[in-house]
């Protein structure tokens, strides 16, 4: 069963009563609301007259794009990947996990409650240093972390490597940079007619799809970050998989400097 914010409570109180994880007779659903812009996955708090919890549900296609196909088995990476990082050191930075159900590709999780999604950061073109090294310490205890198994979720990495080391480095693009900034298209030309940069990133780009033997995050962005006050909670870990540690690395690095245009915030990422 497919659910969404227009679902009605009594649909989603039988689903969730078949799945074992609530009892009608002894707690009702009061409110179901979209606790934030979900990009990957149908996203869902709902509110109980006993707790509040966080639904999410996978589809065969991104939610926010449903022209993109994507593997609707991405949440039972997510799945994996808070079983495989419960330790003591990471645990205060993850949703506990309630429950998941394969069938309905459904996994129930702890509501973290009144947090800001951290893209919030892209519009104050700032990130404190203080906020990088709880970002670096979360990114070493996932890096840490050695699962015996784990999915390789090549189809999921198959559509992220399109995105990052291919589409944007198109001479011709169905996509309009000056859609998101003006001018941005003509700069970009630049460097989609650079061959030897390319070529570089043809080899990052394999390297990418190639087995390592280090847990990643794979999104590891604002848009994976939640904080409350000065606490950081890291989610949506659907990308996932077993690669190196660079990758998250960069992707934080990347970030940084887009967030405050300049590359002070490297040399903090080397140090730490």
């Amino acid at each position: 069963m497919y659910l969404d914010v227009t679902t009605s409570i009594a649909e989603i109180g039988i689903c969730l009563n078949n799945i074992g994880f609530i009892d009608p007779k002894h707690e009702q659903i009061l409110s179901v609301e979209k606790p934030g812009e979900g990009n990957m996955n149908v996203v869902l708090r709902i509110r109980t007259n006993k707790r509040s919890f966080v639904v999410k549900q996978s589809r065969p296609f991104v939610q926010k794009y449903p022209q993109i196909m994507a593997p609707i088995g991405r949440i039972y990476v997510e799945y994996q990947f808070y079983q495989a990082v419960s330790n003591k050191a990471i645990e205060p930075h993850i949703p506990e996990i309630l429950r998941y159900n394969t069938d309905n590709h459904l996994l129930i999780l702890e509501d973290l409650g009144d947090c800001k999604d951290m893209s919030y950061l892209y519009d104050e073109r700032n990130i404190g240093t203080s906020q990088l090294h709880q970002l670096l310490d979360i990114a070493s205890q996932i890096h840490k972390s050695k699962p015996e198994e784990y999915p390789e979720n090549m189809e999921l990495r198959l559509l992220n490597h399109q995105h990052i080391f291919v589409l944007p480095f198109l001479k011709e693009s169905d996509f309009s940079l000056n859609a998101i900034q003006e001018g941005l298209q003509e700069l970009a030309l630049r460097y989609r007619s650079d061959e030897t940069l390319k070529k570089e990133i043809s080899k990052v780009g394999q390297q990418y799809l190639s087995q390592g033997n280090t847990l990643l995050h794979g999104d590891y962005y604002p848009g994976s970050w939640m904080s409350k006050g000065d606490h950081i909670y890291v989610i949506d870990p659907e990308f996932s998989f077993m690669g190196f540690a660079e990758f998250d690395i960069g992707v934080l690095a990347a970030h940084s400097i887009l967030i405050t245009m300049n590359i002070d915030g490297l040399q903090t990422i080397k140090s730490g």
